[in-house]
């Protein structure tokens, strides 16, 4: 074959794929590699379906409300029940995944933005930069994380976006202290050495080089986190200082419920928990999976 030949055929040859459809290949390979993984991100795919469509496919009004069917214990027609005022506790679980997974995504982009970056230029910079995040830091961890959110709320309003702040607030110091450590380590590296030489900006070398060498253990907070902030929200609905009725949300139900099960209403708490617990768990087990393919380490 001539060498003109050759190079006619060289754009047909097939060449490693990279990119997102290299990224994708490997999210898929390690989410069909391991089952925990596989079952974890399915359960996401679940509640991000659920809180997408919730109030679609929801099967009653979630805020209608029958005194003649309250009370009523799980049927065909009433899957999870009725609660006291006669609404049905299937729709009203559906309807509340949107704004618990509203709460937890948005809390966690918020501290991630600013308890990341703040971490990363604490490491990377050090002097005065570090001793500021620092110090903000150690006052927030200064107070008991809940007891600081329940302040903040107070003070604020119990209005969603409030109960976003107040979760990126207690866990600044977790994403600081976890991006000021890697960074710290990173910022003397070879490829941040060559980075520099190149004639790289500090913030470009920061957001370029190092952010992507520290996202897999971000990524594995971040889903900690999402579990953390389900519950915070839920905690808090459940003394009173949360989302406010008649607003579905799964602790303001378990709130509502506990005061039933003495008497054997069991079903008005039981399947809000349940639905709280089957999320944080899903988060819990998602960290492993989404470590495994953000990093670059694992790409083979």
């Amino acid at each position: 074959m001539s060498r003109a030949a050759a190079m006619t055929a060289a754009p047909d040859t097939p060449r490693n794929a990279t990119g997102l459809k290299a990224l994708l290949r490997h999210g898929a390979f390690v989410i069909s590699d391991n089952p925990v993984t596989g079952l974890s991100f399915a359960l996401f795919v679940a509640l991000a379906l659920i809180a997408i469509f919730g109030p679609w496919i929801a099967p009653h009004d979630a805020f209608a409300s029958n005194t003649a069917a309250a009370l009523q214990k799980p049927s065909l027609h009433h899957l999870f029940g009725t609660d006291q005022l006669g609404r049905d506790i299937f729709s009203r679980v559906l309807v509340a995944t949107r704004l618990d997974m509203t709460i937890a995504i948005a809390s966690v982009a918020l501290v991630f933005a600013l308890g990341g970056v703040a971490g990363i230029a604490a490491g990377y910079f050090g002097g005065w930069t570090d001793r500021v995040v620092g110090r903000v830091s150690d006052t927030i961890m200064a107070f008991p994380l809940f007891v600081l959110a329940m302040g903040i709320v107070a003070a604020l309003g119990n209005t969603v976006t409030n109960i976003v702040i107040a979760t990126a607030i207690i866990n600044f110091p977790l994403y600081a202290r976890l991006a000021r450590a890697e960074a710290n380590i990173r910022r003397e590296a070879g490829f941040v050495q060559a980075a520099r030489l190149t004639g790289n900006s500090d913030w470009r070398i920061l957001l370029m080089q190092i952010l992507p060498n520290i996202l897999p253990l971000m990524m594995v907070q971040m889903s900690l986190t999402m579990g953390y902030a389900i519950l915070n929200a839920a905690g808090l609905s459940f003394i009173g200082l949360g989302v406010r009725p008649p607003t579905p949300e799964w602790g303001i139900m378990v709130a509502e419920g506990a005061s039933f099960i003495a008497s054997g209403e069991w079903w008005i708490a039981v399947f809000p928990g349940l639905s709280l617990m089957l999320a944080v768990f899903c988060f819990n087990l998602l960290g492993d999976g989404l470590r495994d393919i953000v990093d670059p380490q694992r790409r083979t």
